[in-house]
């Protein structure tokens, strides 16, 4: 490791990672572009082995940019074999994961209440904490509040609750408010982008222990709202970091970590240049964005006591940055300022998961990347078939 850094495995608190096989497709998107997309057009086309080509070719991404712990934020589950699929390809891969289990083309209460989903959870969920699980779903701010049954279920399987908040035109301040009312906001409750939301939701986020994992690549070019973590620093809310999907983005953290700071700087330097003043020190700093995207999600996942940093008795997800041959690699004279301005993914050396080699000299270990090729061409080819060259 000499001449290199040491850091905890990164942590992604939101990746939709069924989409992966469709990396790069959406770059020119908008957030409705998106939504009609998969939500009311094209997203029932997916089949099971769809879902686990996805994942299985984001797991890969994942390790190889030294992200050790991804929630892979599954709302295209629309059958309890999709669920299935999703998880196997998960298993199948030595990286840590949490399954958000979502159907956008159902209701949460539908989908929260069906036997074979019940079913699903009674097979795959053990003691092994490689795997845990969520319900991944959103409240619309309808004031009958319909998905008051599906908090209900979350509660008595015991899992925690993740939802998109805050995203403009879609979720907003009404949906906290009756999450808030209804007794449904508590620590274990990941909100996702919470960008367009007032005072008063952030008020009741931080009243009962909630973080919120920001996605600033999709915050700054998808519309949801501006990235929000100038917001959330004020309201002292917990941060952790995600990049979304890679229909749009890159699977790294270092892009995260990177947008993430240059989107809180710029508008601080905006706010005081408003007020005819300068800014003369910087109020994010970077080692505060490296925590964001270790410990940060750590806690978030109710992990902070085993993942996130590196202490003796924590699990031993470990990366190691050094890149010999990389101009950019060399003086390190700022660790984290080096982490999140001048790394990428091609100087991870070196990735352990639970003490396991998963990548080493630059090169996955143990993973099948032919064959990942194989299955994503496969989606590919089914997608195209299905929805014709024009689409």
């Amino acid at each position: 490791a000499r001449g290199g850094l040491v850091l905890p495995g990164l942590i992604d608190t939101h990746r939709h990672m069924w989409q992966t096989a469709m990396r790069g497709y959406g770059a020119d998107w908008t957030l409705t572009q998106y939504f009609v997309w998969y939500y009311l057009e094209h997203g029932r086309h997916f089949r099971p082995e769809d879902i686990h080509a996805g994942n299985l070719l984001a797991a890969a991404e994942a390790l190889d940019a030294g992200v050790t712990t991804v929630v892979d934020w599954s709302h295209g589950l629309s059958t309890p074999e999709h669920a299935d699929a999703a998880a196997d390809a998960l298993t199948s891969l030595p990286g840590r994961y949490v399954l958000a289990l979502g159907n956008i083309h159902q209701a949460p209460t539908q989908w929260t209440a069906d036997p074979g989903i019940r079913a699903f959870l009674r097979r795959r969920r053990t003691d092994d904490d490689m795997l845990a699980f969520q319900l991944a779903f959103d409240v619309t701010g309808d004031p009958e509040f319909p998905e008051k049954p599906a908090f209900e279920a979350a509660r008595e399987l015991g899992l925690p609750v993740t939802t998109h908040a805050g995203v403009w035109g879609a979720t907003g301040d009404d949906g906290i408010r009756l999450m808030h009312e209804h007794g449904f906001m508590g620590p274990e409750t990941v909100y996702v982008h919470s960008a367009s939301l007032s005072a008063d939701s952030y008020h009741r986020i931080a009243a009962t222990g909630g973080s919120v994992s920001v996605s600033t690549e999709s915050e700054q070019s998808a519309g949801q709202g501006y990235p929000p973590t100038w917001r959330l620093r004020a309201h002292d809310i917990p941060v952790s970091l995600s990049m979304d999907t890679s229909v749009w983005w890159s699977g790294d953290l270092f892009s995260a970590m990177r947008a993430t700071l240059g989107a809180d700087r710029s508008r601080e330097h905006l706010q005081a240049h408003e007020r005819g003043e300068t800014v003369t020190h910087s109020a994010l700093r970077a080692d505060q964005v490296v925590a964001w995207a270790t410990n940060g999600g750590a806690r978030a996942l109710g992990r902070g006591d085993d993942l996130g940093t590196l202490e003796t008795g924590r699990k031993a997800d470990v990366v190691l940055l050094r890149n010999d041959d990389s101009p950019a690699m060399f003086p390190i004279l700022h660790p984290y300022g080096h982490v999140v301005f001048q790394a990428q993914r091609g100087d991870v050396h070196t990735v352990l998961v639970n003490g396991r080699v998963v990548k080493h000299a630059h090169c996955l270990v143990g993973v099948d990347l032919a064959a990942i090729r194989h299955a994503v061409a496969n989606t590919v080819d089914h997608l195209r078939g299905a929805l014709g060259e024009e689409a």
